[in-house]
């Protein structure tokens, strides 16, 4: 599920194989867009903001695209097969003398200008993996509104950019705490371990192509409970629980984790 260290990884390799290269080939398969041309120009830079792609391009444009739940973007060599997904899923294409980057199932593909860009990510607030990362800005805009519950909460990419559905069940389980607990109830201390956590686990996973919360890469046992209904809880045993919160799904053991249930 791409999360802000799928996205950083993304940003790297389309800069690793794009950037400060002349585009020999663009289309853009969205109807806004559709007659939009970048050929002839040179990828300056692709940069993660958050949950989205900033790909900057030379004449002051920036190519916008958001993953949301599957999408992707793949790069091909010359001659290479494309294989991330049917023809119909394919949303863009950016082609270089070296490389071909295809982005499949793209919710959100926009061509804006660089100027810009603040109307698609300026709502953000700090990037986990961004240069602009403030713990104590993240920290004063979690506990903003002391009634929300906490998974609701770090899910908001207005408090601070980079958490998904798989980061939110793990930070609750090591916080302790549901993530329908109200974030002004948290115990002493913990808002503030949660936050510095949050950025270490991204920050650590970023290099990785197996995300991992625990300390075992072995399959079925790296996170402690997201996607583990029913397995025992890794620190006590007791069976793991789902439910929805908000569209959305939270794991937590019943016994390990304390706070109101979904």
């Amino acid at each position: 599920m791409p999360e802000g260290d799928t996205v950083w990884q993304t940003a790297r390799r389309l800069h690793t194989a794009l950037a400060g290269d002349t585009l020999t080939r663009s289309d853009l398969r969205v109807p806004r867009f559709a007659t939009a041309d970048l050929t002839g120009r040179t990828v300056l830079d692709v940069t993660p903001r958050g949950k989205h792609l900033l790909a900057r391009i030379e004449g002051g444009l920036t190519l916008h695209s958001h993953l949301r739940m599957d999408g992707s973007w793949q790069v091909y060599g010359p001659g290479e097969r494309w294989r991330g997904g049917p023809a119909h899923q394919i949303r863009a294409i950016l082609g270089t003398a070296a490389h071909t980057a295809v982005g499949y199932r793209l919710p959100v593909l926009e061509l804006l200008r660089t100027a810009d860009e603040d109307q698609a990510v300026g709502h953000l607030g700090p990037d986990l993996l961004g240069p602009d990362w403030n713990p104590d800005t993240a920290l004063a805009n979690l506990l903003a509104d002391p009634a929300r519950p906490l998974g609701e909460a770090l899910l908001d990419q207005r408090n601070l950019a980079g958490i998904g559905n798989v980061y939110k069940s793990e930070l609750a389980f090591l916080a302790r705490v549901t993530p329908w607990l109200p974030v002004g109830e948290l115990p002493a201390g913990v808002p503030e371990r949660l936050v510095a956590t949050a950025h270490r686990l991204l920050e650590v996973n970023k290099d990785r192509l197996d995300r991992r919360t625990t300390r075992t890469s072995r399959p079925g046992q790296r996170l402690h409970v997201y996607g583990r209904e029913g397995h025992p809880c890794p620190r006590c045993g007791t069976p793991v629980r789902r439910a929805e919160q908000q569209d959305r799904i939270s794991y937590w053991c019943p016994r390990c984790q304390s706070g109101p249930t979904g």
